[in-house]
């Protein structure tokens, strides 16, 4: 007998039906989402096979909104992602990371009543080195379903999300997703092209032996952050009594995906290389999608201070300090920003292992 296999279309349909009076729209939307993936997937497989590796731009590199070189396959994902989706008439409006403005749907085109948002090729800077890259997508309820979207419309905390999921291109292409009801992951089957459920009901352990972080920064992190990394990077000779792992892959999708299945911590924390960012990530296109997944699957999500799906968006770019991962590690980061806020000295501060200049000295 052949084991039940359930294709994301299936998944999709089965849980509309869960809900009397569903239209069938938000089940439309995601498999024309995962019909995009699998165009990028391609792409970014066949590489320098097709052209598509290196920087955008015949003359000279092309930088997005951000300020940032974009790679052929940014333009190429962007693309991909608003000429898959716009006709479907399921969308009011959407917006993309490499776009400074919200993309309006053609007006020969149905309006419908979700907003999509998205960065179409995240990790792009490992494209050129072949390390996993992927896509983060977020949808949200339209406001004005039916007519044009407005950037006001799209300004929704991260609590206000109806999906959120993250497309995986590495050694197998992979979609994990969210509808708030647990986080489940399907694997592409290139032989029949579809997506299969293949991590069910993914959760994330309390606890941790693993953190990554960009340790070339560790001059510019606040001292909460310095006292966290010191006693992991102290193992089983310090105060927490147990030895850490240490990761950085540098491609977000991959951080989560990793964390998604066998627990850690993830760091990209405020820092001072420029005082007028207060954070690296973006709020709507990287910070509130991964969190919703990462609180889905039982872990935590926060700027170091706050929860970040609390936060009331104030620009469609805006940037955000990131930690997410198992809860008993976020929560100790957290509590160590709220003690060095309030002025109390770490007890790890007493021990010789710690000294005063590298955990409290000024920048």
């Amino acid at each position: 007998m052949h084991q039940k296999r359930i294709t994301l279309t299936r998944y999709t349909i089965e849980a509309e039906h869960k809900h009397p009076g569903a239209s069938g729209e938000f089940s439309g939307l995601l498999n024309s989402l995962a019909t995009a993936i699998k165009v990028i997937s391609n792409q970014v497989n066949k590489g320098a096979l097709v052209g598509a590796l290196g920087n955008a731009g015949e003359d000279g590199a092309m930088v997005n909104v951000q300020g940032e070189v974009q790679k052929k396959l940014d333009v190429i994902s962007n693309e991909v992602m608003l000429q898959e989706n716009e006709w479907t008439g399921y969308l009011s409006g959407m917006a993309s990371e490499e776009m400074e403005d919200v993309y309006k749907i053609p007006d020969h085109c149905r309006r419908g009543k979700y907003l999509l948002v998205f960065d179409p090729l995240d990790g792009s800077s490992n494209i050129d080195v072949n390390l996993t890259v992927g896509s983060i997508f977020s949808i949200l309820r339209a406001p004005n379903p039916g007519n044009h979207a407005s950037l006001e419309d799209f300004l929704q905390p991260g609590t206000e999300q109806v999906c959120a999921g993250l497309a995986l291109y590495g050694p197998a292409t992979m979609l994990v997703l969210t509808t708030g009801d647990g986080v489940d992951g399907f694997t592409l089957d290139r032989d029949i092209g579809a997506f299969i459920l293949t991590h069910p009901r993914m959760r994330i352990p309390a606890d941790a032996h693993e953190f990554a972080i960009n340790a070339s920064n560790e001059r510019f992190w606040e001292p909460p952050v310095k006292r966290y990394v010191e006693e992991c990077l102290a193992g089983k000779t310090g105060p927490r009594g147990k030895d850490f792992n240490m990761r950085w892959v540098a491609s977000l999708v991959a951080e989560t995906f990793r964390i998604l299945t066998r627990g850690g911590i993830f760091m990209y924390p405020k820092d001072s290389r420029d005082p007028s960012k207060s954070g690296r990530l973006r709020l709507m296109y990287e910070a509130n999608p991964i969190s919703f997944m990462i609180e889905q699957a039982g872990g935590a999500a926060t700027t170091g201070r706050e929860r970040v799906m609390d936060l009331a968006p104030t620009d469609l770019h805006q940037r955000v300090p990131l930690v997410f991962g198992s809860k008993n590690e976020v929560e100790r980061l957290t509590l160590y920003h709220d003690e060095y806020a309030r002025g109390k000295e770490p007890d790890t501060l007493k021990s010789p292992l710690f000294s005063t200049r590298s955990l409290f000295r000024t920048q």
